[in-house]
């Protein structure tokens, strides 16, 4: 079992925000980003669900080191828009902006009753050659215009249940404290202390 007993996690990442709340979550372990071993990471996410692109990117990087990989892929979907924007969360416009981004969903959202919603994260962990995978949700409604400074993406127009106020509106411990990422790493966490014991 190699490096494991290291307790050292490479993450499919260079995103700082990621890479913040991971470490805070995974806080008995030293986590590292993709950078620490390859100089370029960014592997073709072809995947139709965030499982399958979050797998795609712990296989790829799990090529680069016996360290003990963890990638994750997120996203929002909205129920009367057939899951849409889902994997393409991130490219939902033609210009992938958050603020262009954001223009499309209201946009596509006219007219509609029903405004649910959920914010996704699949979560795999590659550990000696093995696949650990974990799903967090929050779920929540879409507002109809951006509210908020706080946050990235779709969060100014995501109001999780049980609040009144948007992601973005939020401060970043009260966010992460409920938030998709975090319930999939908690997930992830368990298994981790499984492993290493």
């Amino acid at each position: 079992m190699p490096l494991r007993n290291s307790r050292i996690i490479v993450v499919a990442t260079n995103n700082k925000h990621k890479l913040k709340e991971i470490k805070e979550i995974l806080n008995d372990f030293e986590i590292l980003p993709s950078s620490a071993v390859v100089d370029s990471f960014n592997p073709e996410e072809s995947g139709k669900t965030f499982c399958e692109n979050s797998l795609i990117k712990a296989k790829s990087l799990a090529e680069f080191t016996d360290y003990p990989v963890l990638a994750d892929d997120s996203g929002l979907e909205v129920f009367s828009l057939n899951g849409e924007p889902g994997v393409y969360s991130s490219r939902y416009s033609k210009t992938g902006k958050d603020e262009d981004n954001l223009k499309k969903l209201i946009e596509r959202l006219k007219g509609k009753k029903d405004r649910s919603a959920r914010f996704s994260c699949c979560m795999s962990l590659v550990v000696d050659g093995n696949v650990i995978q974990r799903e967090g949700y929050v779920y929540g409604r879409i507002i109809d215009r951006p509210i908020g400074e706080n946050g990235f993406g779709y969060d100014p127009v995501f109001v999780p249940d049980g609040y009144d106020i948007t992601f973005a509106q939020m401060s970043p411990k009260q966010k992460n404290a409920i938030s998709h990422r975090r319930r999939a790493l908690a997930m992830i966490k368990e298994e981790l202390e499984r492993i290493y014991g």
